[in-house]
């Protein structure tokens, strides 16, 4: 019986051994690989020039309200990484975006919220531009390829916020006005 005990013991030991090594390597390298594989994945969805300048559908009103408020540009991003996103010459109402040696057709779509969302017209990638930062996503691998793109008016943005006085939050108790009993 102890020995099946100590067998038992040794056996839990090299289990648990190895399921914190595997632990450590999936914390380790698991970013690493799900970066990869979101850059695989952007690079097969790729479009070249030519098809950057094939005919796409008209745009809609929607469409073009939200292509005015697409910010055209650079951006600088997270990691010394860029983004720019230019309008179509071939197109009204659709952007080129590029990110290193990867480029896609984007379609601009305006959400309730305000957020402006770029989306590739094969649905592969999505940019994501909110009022201080934008985002570019692997929409099949569900991944961001890259974020903490900021441009210019991002960057104003930013500034004029940090500028003005903090509000008082939910929980914060000394801005709530003292009770009378």
């Amino acid at each position: 019986m102890r020995q099946h005990a100590r067998r038992y013991q040794r056996i839990r030991t090299l289990a648990l051994s190895a399921g914190v090594v595997l632990g450590m390597m999936a914390a380790t390298f698991g970013p690493q690989m799900a970066h990869a594989a979101a850059l695989k994945s952007a690079k097969k969805s790729r479009v070249n020039t030519n098809e950057q300048n094939a005919k796409q559908p008209d745009a809609s009103p929607e469409q073009l309200q939200a292509a005015e408020r697409v910010l055209v540009g650079s951006y600088e991003c997270e990691f010394g990484k860029r983004v720019s996103v230019a309008r179509n010459p071939a197109n009204s109402g659709y952007f080129n975006l590029n990110f290193g040696s990867q480029s896609w057709l984007m379609k601009p779509v305006l959400t309730q919220t305000g957020t402006i969302r770029l989306e590739d017209v094969k649905g592969a990638t999505l940019m994501i531009q909110i009022l201080t930062k934008s985002m570019l996503m692997d929409v099949k691998a569900g991944h961001r390829v890259v974020d903490g793109c900021v441009h210019d008016v991002q960057r104003a943005a930013q500034a004029d916020l940090d500028k003005q006085p903090p509000r008082p939050g939910l929980f914060d108790t000394a801005a709530a006005p003292a009770e009378k009993n």
